[in-house]
């Protein structure tokens, strides 16, 4: 990208969270940008980007792709020096049926097709791969027992399997075979984005994406009683979007980048912060949870005894000094993040 205004760069799952953040992104930099959606005819999930292509005419060109299909990205990618690979299949927990047909291969396999077109597209110079911190670790247990119980970029989630966080592991088998197709040729270098828990305001509609899902219930009201003491890495999706593209315009980039903030935030923190701006949302929690009712009442949730065990009340640093040093990320305040993502959505609901 090297900075040059009008080069054409590729973005693969456009109408999503983070890919139309973006999208939007590369066109106020003056981009030519392909961006791969699942349907084209898909009204309410392109309302936004055809909005983009009419602020920015002539720029934004959407293609038709889906991730499981050999060959059906090399259209999108044909001129294109850098991609920027976003989209990535998600199951809300409850519809896994079969963690491999459902998640693991679907990631890997698209993983894969994403990687053969860029094989075949020459002028591709860089691959930006969205990953997430679940490739780092995959229960916050793990983290403990990382130097100085600090998470960092050095470590690969060895932990989560088929059976036990398919979502992780099907990112982490999806990360590994990006960087063993870029260690067998020379011509196109990765940088890989490990972002924590994703929010803040969205264009699209409220998306399937799984990051989302324990955010909506705590707005919704399921903890109105009290919320468990679980906590989260987060990051604001435009903090995620421009650490892409500075991944891919910064030469020296390299390597695997967290992009979280560095301490953790829990429900209850969340919910404060909320309630502050929103005094009256009766839905969100005033209090904490004692750990017991969770460990009692946790499985009427869907949560098992083993996940309770690694997550509940478990809190580390996140190392990101790196994504603040190399791709000169400054972070927005958690509650800019939080506001933007709690009336995003509420417009959302008041409008769907």
């Amino acid at each position: 990208m090297g900075g040059r205004a009008g080069t054409a760069v590729a973005v693969t799952g456009g109408s999503g969270f983070v890919g139309s953040h973006l999208v939007r992104r590369l066109l106020e930099r003056g981009h030519q940008v392909h961006a791969t959606v699942r349907n084209r005819a898909d009204a309410a999930k392109l309302r936004p980007l055809w909005g983009l292509q009419e602020a920015y005419p002539g720029q934004l060109e959407l293609f038709e792709a889906d991730l499981l299909k050999d060959g059906s990205f090399d259209e999108a990618f044909r001129g294109c020096s850098v991609v920027f690979h976003v989209a990535s299949p998600f199951l809300m927990p409850e519809r896994i049926k079969d963690g491999r047909r459902d998640v693991v291969d679907p990631a890997l396999l698209g993983t894969r097709n994403v990687l053969a077109a860029i094989g075949r597209t020459p002028q591709v110079h860089t691959l930006v791969f969205t990953s997430t911190v679940g490739a780092v670790f995959g229960d916050y247990a793990d983290v403990l027992a990382m130097d100085g119980q600090v998470l960092s970029e050095r470590y690969f989630n060895t932990t989560s399997t088929v059976a036990n966080n398919p979502y992780h592991y099907a990112k982490t088998l999806a990360e590994r075979a990006a960087w063993e197709a870029e260690a067998a040729q020379d011509r196109w270098r990765m940088v890989s984005v490990n972002p924590g828990l994703i929010l803040g305001p969205s264009f699209t509609p409220a998306s399937d994406s799984g990051s989302l899902f324990l955010l909506d219930e705590l707005f919704k009201g399921y903890f109105w009683y009290g919320a468990p003491d679980f906590s989260f890495t987060t990051a604001d999706v435009r903090d995620v979007a421009d650490a892409h593209i500075a991944a891919a315009e910064n030469p020296s980039a390299h390597g695997r980048y967290i992009v979280a903030a560095e301490t953790m935030t829990s429900f209850h923190e969340m919910a404060r912060v909320i309630l502050a701006r929103h005094p009256r949302d009766l839905r969100l929690p005033r209090t904490r949870l004692p750990h017991w009712p969770v460990r009692v009442l946790g499985p009427a949730f869907g949560l098992t005894q083993d996940y309770i065990r690694k997550h509940l009340g478990i809190r580390f640093r996140v190392d990101n000094s790196r994504s603040i040093r190399e791709l000169g990320l400054a972070y927005r305040p958690l509650e800019e993040t939080l506001l933007d993502h709690y009336e995003s959505r509420r417009a959302a609901r008041r409008h769907g």
